[in-house]
């Protein structure tokens, strides 16, 4: 998909180009979009209520804040998104070409790669359940923030981008299979699961998960360990020390708003969660 020349463009290349479309929508006007010929489109909805029409075939969706679609175009298509009210619109747009991406799964080594790219081509990756567009995962908005606030140019850059993206490859890949065995997968882990992935970062505890979604606390335990071979507690820290991680990097911010930024209320917390982790202070990762 191309956007307007050089508007938000973090990365291009003869594979992949990677936008980031962020500003004020007027409600009237839209944002037109240019898929090309043979290539795969990754959109990444970043601000809430967007629509989105594919004038090729007069569709029309609205996806929520933090949704995404992987789709194929076999032809050059035009699409519009843009928002009902005076609002900010918001997405990050990564194309791949066919051809990358053949060679990057390699269908001829075997029939689960051959699989893998038909449903592509078939766009099987756009709808998670029915018609509801999938969420993005605590990682795949990592990723993300990695992407967009990557400064390095040159052959660096090329690596670290297309490293990302077999990542948020392997990632939906996962999300979808996931789905596919989810009747297999019993109600109560899944729904916990999803309810940490997507408030992890708050101050929350088991007991507050079992009010909020009116499930026993002592049961969401029992079962979460069963299904996932690890606490929920354990879990939902494993999530707040990888983003602890990935901020520390950022002298600008203070050692309490990460804390903060990560669920913790109480500093002194955060800082001995940290080194029983990583077997360091904060600070002290911070500089080395």
């Amino acid at each position: 998909m191309k956007s307007l020349p050089n508007k938000g463009l973090l990365f291009k290349s003869d594979d992949i180009k990677i936008i980031l479309h962020e500003g004020l929508n007027s409600g009237k006007s839209s944002e037109k979009m240019i898929e090309s010929q043979s290539s795969f489109n990754l959109l990444f909805f970043l601000s809430q209520n967007i629509n989105l029409e594919a004038e090729d075939c007069g569709a029309k969706f609205l996806f929520r804040k933090n949704q995404y679609i992987l789709h194929y175009s076999s032809k050059e298509s035009a699409a519009k998104l843009w928002t009902e009210s005076q609002e900010f619109l918001k997405y990050l747009q990564i194309e791949m070409n066919y051809n990358y991406i053949s060679n990057l799964i390699n269908p001829e080594s075997n029939k689960e790669n051959a699989d893998i790219l038909e449903c592509m081509i078939r766009n099987n990756y756009i709808f998670l359940h029915k018609q509801t567009p999938p969420s993005m995962t605590v990682e795949m908005h990592i990723i993300l923030r990695e992407i967009i606030s990557y400064s390095k140019k040159g052959v660096m850059q090329k690596l670290f981008v297309e490293a990302k993206i077999i990542k948020l490859l392997l990632l939906i890949f996962d999300q979808f299979n996931e789905k596919n065995t989810l009747e297999e997968t019993p109600r109560i882990p899944f729904t916990v699961k999803k309810f940490v992935d997507e408030n992890y970062h708050k101050n929350i505890k088991v007991e507050d998960i079992g009010r909020l979604i009116g499930i026993n606390q002592n049961k969401i335990r029992r079962e979460f360990k069963v299904q996932y071979n690890i606490t929920v507690s354990d879990y939902m820290a494993e999530l707040r020390m990888l983003k602890a991680r990935k901020l520390i990097i950022n002298k600008d911010l203070m050692i309490k708003e990460i804390a903060i930024e990560c669920g913790y209320e109480y500093v002194q917390n955060f800082t001995r969660a940290f080194k029983k982790k990583f077997g360091m202070s904060p600070e002290k990762l911070r500089n080395e």
